[in-house]
């Protein structure tokens, strides 16, 4: 074994083995469901149903709300807080890793979605049940719900690894659950996604993290031991 292969076992810690596994199965998992998406069976079957409930849940007050967690999750809105939150992490650190992480990660999301819609090509729900502007792309996977929960998870991550109160830790994490949540809520609701197109995003959202958590735990390790 050659050393460049050493210092890669070497700096594949548990975390990092971790984060692999979990990216290999959400991929699986995200297969699974594309393949269902497609053949409008198994978690699929259930998605006119879902659809129809969100629909039967609608007031005026529950419409401005998915509408407001909605439009955090438009591309131009991100990009500009991704560049807000990129500017602040080099004034603070003056360090051009954190903005290129986050720049990486955000971008990343943003490539998969697109590929990802292209590749399966599944349709929208029927403009009769939308709230809102006609989007005529690709349904699968939600790219609000994949591209807002990496930016809510990084900026958790960025809280975690901060000199704060364990409170405002805890507090970040389950702020960047409960929003991923709602963003993908609100898709439903609003009518622009099927439950699994969300739940895709989900998957993919998780899946990427963790392979970006796992690729730089990898990194550090490497760094460390040169």
């Amino acid at each position: 074994m050659c050393d460049g292969e050493t210092q890669v076992m070497k700096a594949l810690t548990p975390r990092a083995l971790l984060g692999l596994v979990v990216s290999v199965v959400g991929a699986i998992g995200f297969a699974c469901l594309a393949d269902a998406a497609e053949e409008g069976d198994g978690l699929a079957a259930f998605d006119p149903q879902l659809t129809a409930d969100f629909v039967a849940r609608r007031t005026p007050s529950l419409t401005d709300v998915a509408q407001g967690i909605s439009f955090v999750g438009n591309v131009p809105v991100l990009l500009l807080l991704t560049a807000l939150v990129a500017l602040g992490l080099w004034i603070r650190t003056r360090r051009w890793q954190p903005p290129a992480l986050l720049a990486l990660g955000m971008g990343g999301a943003g490539a998969l979605t697109y590929i990802l819609k292209v590749l399966i090509g599944r349709h929208r729900p029927g403009a009769g049940f939308v709230l809102g502007p006609i989007d005529t792309g690709f349904s699968f996977p939600s790219g609000h719900t994949l591209s807002s929960t990496v930016f809510f998870a990084l900026l958790a991550a960025i809280v975690w690894s901060a000199e704060v109160r364990r409170t405002s830790k805890i507090a970040a994490v389950v702020s960047a659950v409960v929003l991923s949540l709602a963003m993908g809520m609100s898709r439903i609701y609003l009518g622009y996604h099927w439950g699994t197109d969300v739940l895709a995003g989900w998957i993919v959202a998780v899946t990427w993290l963790c392979l970006l958590a796992s690729v730089t735990q990898l990194k550090h390790g490497v760094d460390r031991g040169l």
